[in-house]
């Protein structure tokens, strides 16, 4: 396999998190649960939670903002706004389009992109093929969630991962020393019924849906999936780069069950303690987990340039998607 080309480099990051603070403490106030049952399955100890007046919107907006206030660069010639998120403020108009009203960048196109916990990868592998392919020169990818407008606080099994937070990039053209490496993606929408929300159809593959608009999940499912499919996708990448799996200096899978992550790790032979995560501050947070995790590893003076750091993605689809970089920031 030869490694992918590519002339679409990162060069900014920010993160945005809401202030409120719930705690697994806060938590055992609401359902049957206590902080170690809830550290001991899935790592996570506290999440941010969305003021009933913040939208996945203004969550971008903060992150942005934050990019642009520890980066010298410059975003009015930004000419695509590209949104991963499964919590849009409305069907439509797009969460991108209210983001490019809100930055004021009059000649940025927008699009919202859905593919759950994967969709900031997905969004890396857009905004690359489209500036390598001369249809854009600078392009800020975003993930963002508000998850908790979308969880049941009386379902114990579900209100205990999820949080809300957003995180954004910015890729552009360059002729040399791109970020990209390679990048792998796939779907089993077969295992759709297994982690959805419900739509205007209330079915799926022929199956009675429930939830009344609330995020359902059959975790032990989806578990089984991810830890089986993301070791064979970490094979992948590095088989396109030429690049052994020892190489690779960080490892950033969505933050969904510190179980999980371990699990993978064991199963990809990739060590623990060289692989990123955001869960244990912010939960779950879908499309947003990967970004806070890539900050929260430049902030504790973790990444540095020339790494090879590889991200992965996966989640309701059933949807999966990787890519290798080459870190630049």
């Amino acid at each position: 396999m030869q490694r992918s080309h590519s002339n679409a480099k990162i060069t900014a990051i920010g993160t945005y998190v809401p202030e409120h603070v719930l705690t697994n403490l806060d938590l055992e106030k609401l359902v049957d649960t206590n902080d170690e049952w809830i550290v001991s399955r899935t790592g996570i100890r506290e999440r941010r939670i969305a003021s009933p007046e913040q939208y996945t919107t203004d969550l971008c907006v903060r992150s942005a903002l934050n990019l642009s206030s520890r980066y010298p660069v410059s975003l009015e010639d930004v000419d695509l706004i590209l949104v991963a998120t499964t919590t849009p403020d409305y069907s439509f108009p797009s969460t991108a389009s209210q983001v490019q009203a809100r930055l004021g960048l009059q000649n940025a196109g927008a699009i919202d992109l859905n593919a759950a916990c994967a969709g900031f990868v997905y969004g890396l592998q857009v905004a690359d093929g489209l500036i390598t392919a001369g249809l854009n020169r600078k392009i800020l990818v975003f993930a963002a969630e508000t998850l908790s407008k979308i969880t049941d606080y009386t379902d114990r099994s579900t209100c205990v991962l999820f949080g809300d937070g957003a995180g954004c990039v910015l890729v552009e053209y360059t002729e040399h020393n791109p970020s990209f490496l390679s990048s792998c993606m796939g779907s089993n929408g077969a295992g759709g019924i297994h982690l959805y929300r419900t739509g205007l159809s209330d079915q799926m593959n022929g199956q009675q849906l429930s939830g009344s608009g609330y995020l359902m999940q059959n975790g032990r499912e989806v578990y089984k999936w991810a830890v089986t499919s993301v070791p064979t996708g970490m094979k992948q990448l590095c088989a396109k780069s030429n690049v052994s799996i020892k190489e690779v200096d960080w490892f950033v899978p969505h933050s969904a069950n510190l179980r999980m992550i371990e699990s993978i790790c064991e199963k990809s032979g990739f060590p623990l303690k060289k692989t990123l995560w955001s869960l244990e501050r912010f939960g779950n947070t879908s499309s947003a987990s990967i970004p806070l995790a890539l900050d929260l590893g430049l902030q504790e003076g973790k990444l540095k340039p020339g790494d090879k750091v590889m991200l992965y993605g996966f989640g309701a689809g059933l949807v999966q998607a990787g890519a290798l970089l080459n870190w630049t920031l």
